[in-house]
């Protein structure tokens, strides 16, 4: 048998691979010759024989695997990269559903927008939708409001451009008059304003003193609001349709429902690789093993960003090794264009 390599795949080899990779992501069961030649009979007159020959050299080659000596061809990562970069045509979503999303987050209040574009990507693409909130440490800061929430707590609400607004508590059990909390107030939109967050701390070293007692409360300041532009300060990630992912056949079994379970508890680890994925450009798609993670091994990353000003975030969705590429990738690019939309023009 002669090798297959990416590079000399001959038309037939593209096509029966092509084949495996679409009858698996339909069927979710290993495909026999048989049934890849009824496939494939418009497009070519292929007998079982050929294609078992065929789908023999692709095996060699590392493109599909077969569980057991009887059974039928699956995608291997190789197998479904090749069919990524090479074989899928990427479709276009129906107009109607991309206006639709359009439609409904054009009027959903600012606040709860990027919690109901993720429900909806989890709802449309039955897989785990991700989208990660915008880093902020390149906006620039508009304004600083300090407000006295009780004696002991206090409330910073921070105006950065393109209308993004981030609010933080502090806790201070010290004495504070109003006339150093106005005072502090001033000072920190004296230096900060108009200036990214991003040099917080360079423009409030620690010898910083206001007026008497309120060098404490410029510290904390720092400290706490400096969270918000590492991605530090909580939470940064939504997440919707876990119980997409265990209605899937490659999960009905419990020690496999359990790794759902689990993936979904630890989001750093989807927070780390979402990370990984933001330098590459347009779509970044992710196949198993190239997660580099032990418990994605068995999953797919299909994601990119979105903008609101110089801010950046995510968005992604997490699936099974057999999803459905084209429309996945279609629609992690329409939720990024229409959540930009959207954040930018409220």
């Amino acid at each position: 048998m002669r090798p297959v390599s990416a590079s000399t795949l001959s038309d037939r080899e593209q096509s029966i691979l092509r084949a495996v990779v679409q009858l698996f992501i339909l069927h979710a069961v290993p495909v026999g010759s048989r049934v890849v030649s009824r496939y494939l009979e418009r497009e070519m007159q292929l007998s079982p024989a050929t294609i078992r020959n065929v789908m023999s050299d692709l095996e060699d080659a590392g493109y599909i695997s077969h569980p057991h000596t009887s059974a039928g061809r699956m995608p291997t990562d190789k197998g479904y990269r090749q069919y990524v970069d090479s074989l899928m045509k990427i479709e276009g979503l129906p107009s109607e559903e991309t206006h639709s999303v359009l439609a409904n987050l054009l009027v959903t209040p600012r606040e709860t927008v990027v919690r109901e574009a993720t429900r909806m990507l989890g709802s449309l693409s039955h897989h785990l939708a991700l989208i990660e909130l915008p880093q902020l440490r390149d906006a620039s800061v508009q304004k600083v409001d300090i407000l006295r929430l009780t004696s002991d707590r206090l409330l910073v609400v921070i105006a950065l451009e393109s209308d993004i607004v981030r609010t933080v508590s502090l806790e201070w059990t010290g004495i504070l008059a109003d006339a150093t909390l106005d005072d502090v107030t001033r000072h920190i939109n004296e230096r900060l304003s108009g200036r990214p967050l991003s040099l917080l701390a360079t423009l409030f070293p620690e010898s910083s003193v206001v007026t008497q007692g309120s060098n404490g409360l410029v510290r904390l300041f720092v400290e706490q609001v400096g969270r918000l532009g590492t991605g530090t300060e909580g939470s940064t990630l939504l997440m919707a349709g876990t119980q997409n992912l265990l209605t899937l056949p490659e999960f009905e079994d419990p020690a496999r429902m359990r790794s759902v379970i689990e993936l979904v508890e630890n989001e750093d680890v989807i927070v780390h690789v979402l990370g990984s994925a933001r330098d590459d450009e347009g779509v970044s798609v992710r196949i198993g093993n190239e997660l580099l993670t032990e418990q994605l091994q068995d999953y797919s990353l299909v994601s990119t960003t979105y903008r609101i000003g110089p801010a950046s975030g995510s968005v992604g969705l997490i699936g099974p090794k057999r999803m459905d590429y084209s429309r996945m990738i279609s629609l992690v690019q329409m939720v990024s264009t229409v959540l930009s939309k959207t954040l930018t023009i409220k």
